[in-house]
């Protein structure tokens, strides 16, 4: 059963969001009454990655501090992640997450990872943080905004959908018209960026994403990054501290990607 999250202070030392997303129309903005309206009558199936597609850097430093095996650190990015996703996107839609009940869903998942490929792929539209010229203003943040710039070399793990009939399948027996696959999980060791960061060392934490509609379309797909301490080694903390800050922008993004073009 999902659990609840309370409420919890975040300090990021940095973030930043690779956005890449399929498609180039600049949508309108809305009030949040009419992004609302747009977005409460969708459905989202939210499918996990698989457990081959988690790449960290970093277990060794989880291990020396939790005494957690690979296996458990694994499963707790896996469970957060989907927690968290769940918890944002909820916000704005009705959701079905595949980890909530995993003896209820661990045949439809075995299926779904069956009739799926994955494809390291360029994306026409991706942006990436830029550091201010500001120099008083935080890192990856001016006049409140997040900053960002054009990446068209950017890359990310794309999931493809090889059974035509594996969709509608799904929609038959969940009712769900959006599917949000979330592809890998990258966790970076510590890097130590100039300039602002002078000797702070700092870490990436990247899901890969893709979303599909009831008609197998690709709506939105691409990365979304976080940089968070080395010293915090705790996947809990990372969870709820950093991904959340993920999860968070990820559902913008889909509720973006919905809004009627005018």
């Amino acid at each position: 059963m999902r659990y609840l999250f309370g409420l919890i202070g975040i300090c990021l030392y940095s973030s930043v969001f690779s956005q890449t997303t399929i498609g180039t129309e600049s949508k309108p903005n809305l009030s949040n009454d009419k992004a609302l309206t747009a977005t409460k009558k969708h459905k989202i199936l939210l499918v996990p990655f698989e457990p081959k597609m988690y790449m960290s850097q970093i277990d060794h430093k989880i291990n020396a501090e939790t005494k957690w095996d690979q296996q458990k650190i694994k499963a707790s990015f896996r469970d957060g992640v989907d927690e968290q996703l769940y918890k944002k996107l909820k916000q704005h839609f009705d959701v079905i997450s595949l980890l909530d009940d995993t003896v209820k869903y661990k045949k439809d998942l075995s299926k779904i990872y069956q009739h799926l490929t994955y494809k390291y792929e360029k994306v026409p539209n991706q942006e990436k943080y830029t550091a201010p010229k500001n120099e008083k203003e935080k890192p990856g943040i001016k006049n409140g905004q997040l900053v960002v710039e054009t990446n068209s070399d950017a890359r990310f793990m794309n999931a493809k959908i090889t059974s035509p009939g594996l969709v509608p399948e799904l929609y038959a027996k969940y009712k769900t018209d959006l599917f949000v696959f979330i592809n890998q999980i990258d966790i970076e060791a510590g890097t130590t960026p100039a300039g602002d960061f002078g000797s702070q060392s700092l870490r990436t934490i990247t899901l890969h994403y893709t979303v599909y509609t009831v008609d197998a379309k690709e709506i939105n797909s691409g990365t979304c990054s976080v940089k968070f301490p080395v010293e915090v080694n705790t996947p809990s903390k990372i969870i709820s501290s950093y991904v959340s800050k993920i999860a968070e922008e990820i559902n913008k993004r889909i509720e973006k990607a919905l809004l009627p073009v005018k």
